[in-house]
């Protein structure tokens, strides 16, 4: 009978040693537990070590890569019959080592979707990150997700729900306080960071250099401040806020400081507030106990430019959320960006420049109906046309068309809530200005486009398709951030120069500080990229942690029982489940459980359709089943239910020990329908995936297509579900808002189903097709009503980039070219070889056309369907009218990591799994299926975070070609500036001229004032006072007050005088308190910061600009007055001694005294 056989079948029971022939009525698996008792010390221990894994792969995989097991006996190559084994052992103490069952391995693995990701020690495509936070698991961060983040010059600080945090750049290296230290869960392997104390969650973010603060909005409505560069002991218990006050009713959204030192602030419904910074700069000056006068204080000044700008009722400005707040330092001016439209202000004279919308129109304001009004419109112009002609009654196939489309519109309508979809693609989503004075939006379908200073669209760039969530800019580089991970580096022209995927999630902001890119993920991941990337250093940093793997590697061992059960719509009792799990449990980290028709039913499929067509999931039903499993298996005391996912008739469930649960979490969900016209859920898959270790596991549970002639639906069912099953976060409650708005979808859909039955059952459709086609009708018009927001990106499926992928449930396939006496005759001499021959699976999964590169242990246990229910025994098989042949429907299979025959666990291969057992449970008789379960032992390896962030810290400090490197990046070129000093009087204008001397390098330059001074009647000067971020004072403009200076080219900057006054201040030309300071002489100190390109240093000139006053001189009759005249006014007012003072050289000790002036 050899050529009945396979080779790659003998291959597989080499390890087979005096096998009894296959008309015996026991296996010899059988015999092997009905003796271990009295060889139990005889058998051979199965070492996990990696060497001794490493050695029995590399012997056991057969030539064409199918099969595999760890056992390397070998027996006579002339056997005329073959017979497959099985290697579990009895019962054993918990500390004995179990030997692994032989696999059979599916082909097709080796290319596309199927094959294993790639997993590396250094990721190969993407440049070596500072993990200033490591990903943290989800659970963890309940209450304390990070939402935004900002540098100061020496440190990083971050917006959270429950308050804010910073780090300092002098500590990111230093290794994290790890489980049980200082810190909670989630953040024990991030570097030493300081937290303040609880308040509302923090919105945004904005640092102010100039008074040494940062100001935070949050979702009550109140703005506070944080002082920098403080030191606190580990037992401080939270730093506190410096001043804060109410600033709206609801939640600020947005914040931003003016050229002038203003802190403006955005809200909902378009809402702009200003807080000047004259009385924030009084409040700071208060002491602690008047911090509520303080508050009073700064409260009072605002102003409100909506109501500044509102006539009769009519607001000339967007009536959006005011998303983002952006200072144009090189033009003095504001952008505030909503959904789909800006508008344009003076930061100075608070007056609104300009409204227009995505595309650089203008818009004119006036009445316009609102977004939502229109639809209303709309839908009342249709229905009056329609009623106003009288037409022919249409027929049955135009009546379900009109309801299906009909519905299909307002459920549209209604997710969407307002705007079009056009609208909805092309949503602001992020705004910055870089460092030629160009302004960058990133919109929601991934358009990226530059505007002028004053408004106008210039030109866009699409390098992505995803929505551009961040922006940052330094030097002559722009870094964008997508909503698929995706970080891309451009240069000011817009051309791509690198990208790379910085997180598995989206990139919500980016910070530049301590000579890093900073990109927070929405997991709370914190990375650092370094401004020099991509370049020589990454390639010296990828050689030296990669020489470094073994310090920072960690090798993790545990053990997973899954189970599957197509329960028939029974319920079991306790000691069937018992028996089922209970006995398998003891020794395992994790278990998993798939049920397959939990409940069924034209009615309940049709409402489970509905349901889902809106997010909602779930049945009384399939919670009484995860309660059951729980008491079997001890819920409780030793295990923790984690999350579940319900897809009408399918169920898989998971539950984690205890003392495991603090390396597990991020658990995700997932559900793909393969009933009736893919919508219905008796038929398809539900996933969960969840990070273990730091790796990606996911499990999927599927009922496939019945019958026996059904094998290329199976297989396009399998397909189907794996290409397009994605997985999102299990949402347990949700909001009144979303909730109202599901239950009108939902509302929606259940009346397009309750048509669509009446219309196909009036017509003479049997009842349960007419409630299948209703649902799955109404679901898949809605269906794109909840793919509104999906990525359009289509890239390798979730599946495939999961380290471990465990498929579950009833795959349905059959055993063909084979009666069911025969059948049946070699099930009760148990000759499962011969069995497994005739096996739909195996056949497919040999061809490739199926689980592609997946495994399985060889099955030595009877088919599991079908069974008349309640008939305990072999004896119980179908036995019925139509004699059911007996298969192996339901199945476990898995892949890992590994691509090739043999692979280690390590970073380049990180999961390495085996299968210690695989049974099915025969004495439970509650369904016509018997219950199958597979223990896995599971190894795994992982990064500490904590020591490769030193590792690199050390690398970045120490090694000379790093240092050499970075030391010649940061060079500033050489710049030349014409004065020291500049003196106006009257509206007078002076240029300060700065040349780029460099004969290739590109400079940019940004203009601050570094504070104020005023001078007295004897000519003594005041302390210089800075505003807010350095801003100017209300009388003074340097347009352009950044830019970039090409090489052996110069800028010239006018510096202005403003006069501030309105005519309402004057009397006779006069300002009325022309005794007090503000007709004094004033003195401004402007700082001009240069760098490279590329720079990460940055070298300072300071200029003096005095303001002399005279009365005569600002008369508004004497604007006609020559400058040069007004100089000369000015200059003899003043005594010798000053005025040989200001002609002098203006030197101000600095590291940076090497820039000259001409």
């Amino acid at each position: 009978m050899d050529d009945r056989f396979e080779d790659e079948d003998k291959d597989a029971l080499e390890a087979v040693v005096n096998a009894p022939p296959h008309w015996m009525a026991h296996s010899y698996s059988q015999q092997i537990r009905a003796g271990c008792s009295n060889k139990r010390n005889q058998m051979r221990t199965h070492s996990l070590d990696e060497d001794r894994i490493g050695k029995n792969v590399d012997q056991c995989y057969s030539s064409d890569d199918e099969f595999c097991h760890y056992s390397t006996s070998a027996v006579d190559g002339e056997m005329s019959h073959r017979y497959d084994q099985s290697l579990s052992i009895c019962d054993s103490d918990s500390n004995e080592q179990r030997q692994t069952l032989p696999e059979f391995v599916a082909s097709g693995s080796a290319t596309g979707i199927f094959k294993p990701p790639r997993r590396a020690a250094v990721h190969p495509n993407r440049p070596p990150a500072l993990e200033l936070r490591p990903h943290p698991l989800r659970e963890t961060q309940v209450g304390r997700f990070l939402r935004t983040i900002g540098c100061t010059e020496s440190q990083l600080w971050a917006g959270q729900e429950s308050g804010v945090r910073f780090w300092n750049f002098q500590d990111a290296y230093d290794m994290g306080s790890g489980l049980g230290g200082r810190v909670r869960r989630g953040d024990e392997d991030a570097a030493p960071f300081y937290e303040s104390g609880s308040t509302a969650p923090t919105l945004c973010l904005v640092v102010d250099e100039g008074s040494r603060l940062v100001w935070t909005g949050h979702k009550d409505g109140r703005i506070r401040s944080w002082k920098m560069d403080q030191t606190f002991s580990d037992d401080s218990g939270g730093f506190k806020e410096c001043l804060s006050w109410q600033a709206h009713r609801g939640p600020v959204l947005s914040m931003a400081i003016s050229s002038y030192g203003d802190l403006w602030s955005g809200f909902e419904g378009g809402v702009i507030k200003i807080w000047p910074w004259d009385a924030i700069e009084k409040s700071l000056s208060l002491s602690s106990e008047e911090k509520r006068m303080a508050s009073l204080l700064v409260e009072r000044s605002l102003i409100d430019l909506r109501t500044q700008v509102t006539v009769n009722g009519v607001c000339n400005i967007p009536s959006s959320d005011v998303k983002i707040l952006l200072s144009d330092h090189t033009k003095g001016r504001m952008w505030c960006a909503g959904s789909v439209s800006f508008s344009l202000w003076d930061a100075r004279t608070k007056e609104l420049v300009k409204v227009f919308n995505v595309d650089g129109q203008t818009e004119n304001r006036v009445d316009m109906p609102t977004a939502q009004d229109q639809p209303v419109e709309d839908e009342m112009k249709v229905k009056f046309v329609s009623t106003s002609k009288k037409e022919k009654t249409p027929g049955f196939l135009q009546r379900s068309r009109n309801a299906i489309m009909g519905a299909a519109d307002a459920v549209r309508r209604v997710a969407r809530g307002t705007g079009s979809t056009n609208d909805d693609n092309r949503k602001i989503e992020a705004l910055e200005m870089t460092a030629d004075g160009v302004i960058w939006s990133g919109c929601s379908n991934g358009l990226l486009v530059q505007w002028d200073g004053n408004g106008n669209r210039l030109q866009e760039f699409n390098h992505h398709p995803c929505a551009v969530l961040s922006f940052c800019t330094q030097g002559s580089h722009l870094w964008v951030g997508y909503a698929s991970g995706l970080l891309q580096l451009l240069d000011l022209d817009g051309n791509l120069i690198a990208g790379w995927v910085s997180h598995n999630s989206p990139v919500v902001r980016l910070a530049v500080g301590g000579g890093y890119v900073f990109s927070l993920a929405t997991h709370g991941g914190i990375r650092g990229w370094s401004l020099t990337s991509p370049g020589p250093v990454d390639n010296i940093l990828r050689v030296e942690l990669a020489a470094k793997e073994l310090l920072y590697t960690r090798h993790e061992n545990f053990r997973i029982l899954v189970g599957t059960w197509n329960v028939g719509q029974g319920k079991p009792s306790l000691e069937s489940l018992k028996s089922w799990l209970g006995s398998a449990a003891p020794d395992v980290g994790i278990i998993v459980v798939g049920l397959q028709e939990v409940e069924m039913g034209a009615g309940f499929l049709a409402m489970s359709a509905a349901k889902e067509s809106v997010g909602l999931e779930g049945s009384a039903l399939g919670q009484w089943w995860q309660d059951a499993i729980g008491k079997a298996i001890d819920e409780g005391s030793i295990f923790e239910r984690v999350g579940s996912r319900q897809l009408a008739a399918l169920l898989i469930a998971i539950w984690v020990r205890k003392n495991l649960r603090p390396h597990i979490g991020d658990l995700d969900v997932a559900a793909v329908a393969c009933g009736f016209g893919r919508a219905i859920g008796n038929k398809g898959g539900v996933g969960l995936r969840l990070r273990v270790y730091d790796r990606i596991i996911c499990f999927v549970n599927c009922h496939l297509a019945a019958h026996l002639e059904a094998v290329n639906r199976r297989n396009a069912d399998f397909s189907h579900i794996f290409r397009t099953m994605v997985f999102t976060r299990q949402s347990n409650l949700l909001n009144v808002a979303a909730g109202m708005l599901r239950c009108l979808i939902l509302s929606c859909s259940l009346a397009l189903c309750i048509y669509l039955f009446w219309l196909l059952y009036s017509s003479g459709l049997p009842l349960p097709l007419s409630l299948a086609a209703g649902a799955s009708s109404a679901a898949q018009v809605l269906r794109a009503a909840n793919a509104i927001n999906a990525n359009p990106e289509e890239g390798r499926p979730d599946l495939s980039e999961a380290d471990m992928v465990v498929f579950l449930g009833d795959f349905n396939y059959r055993l063909f070219g084979i009666s069911y006496d025969e059948a049946r005759d070699l099930v009760s001499q148990r000759s499962f070889d011969w069995l497994r021959e005739k096996d739909q699976l195996r056949a497919e999964m040999k061809a490739g056309k199926v689980f592609q590169g997946m495994r399985e242990a060889i099955i030595t246990f009877p088919p599991t369907y079908k069974f008349e229910k309640h008939q305990p025994g072999l004896g119980g098989y179908d036995s019925g009218e139509k004699k059911r042949i007996p298969a192996w429907c339901d199945r476990i299979i898995y892949r890992d990591n590994r691509s090739t025959p043999v692979s280690d666990c390590s970073l380049d291969c990180p999961v390495v799994s085996s299968i210690l057992q695989y049974e099915a449970c025969m004495d439970v008789t509650e369904s016509d299926h018997k219950p199958v379960w597979c223990k896995f032992n599971v190894r795994v390896a992982r990064v500490d975070r904590s020591v490769r962030r030193k590792e690199f810290g050390e690398v970045m400090t120490s090694n000379d070609q790093v240092r050499t490197i970075l030391q010649e990046l940061s060079r500033v070129p050489e710049t030349m500036i014409n004065t020291d000093n500049i003196v106006l009087q009257n509206q007078e204008m002076s240029t300060l001229r700065i040349t780029n001397k460099s004969g290739k390098d590109v400079v940019a330059f940004h203009i601050v004032c570094e504070g104020q001074s005023t001078i007295d009647d004897h000519g003594q000067t005041s302390n210089p006072r800075p505003r807010g971020s350095f801003g100017f004072p209300n009388w003074l403009e340097a347009i352009p007050a950044a830019g970039i200076i090409r090489p052996d080219l110069a800028v010239e900057v006018n510096v202005r005088h403003t006069e501030f006054q309105t005519l309402g201040d004057l009397v006779d030309g006069i300002p009325q308190n022309w005794w007090s300071e503000e007709v004094r002489d004033k003195e401004v100190i402007l700082a001009v910061y240069v760098q490279g390109s590329r720079s990460t240093e940055k070298r300072i000139h300071r200029v003096r600009v005095r303001y002399c006053y005279s009365a005569k001189a600002i008369r508004i009759d004497s604007k006609n007055n020559s400058s040069s005249s007004s100089r000369k006014h000015c200059l003899s007012s003043l005594q010798r001694p000053e005025i040989q003072q200001l002609e002098s050289s203006f030197d101000i000790p600095d590291r940076d005294s090497w820039l000259r002036s001409p």
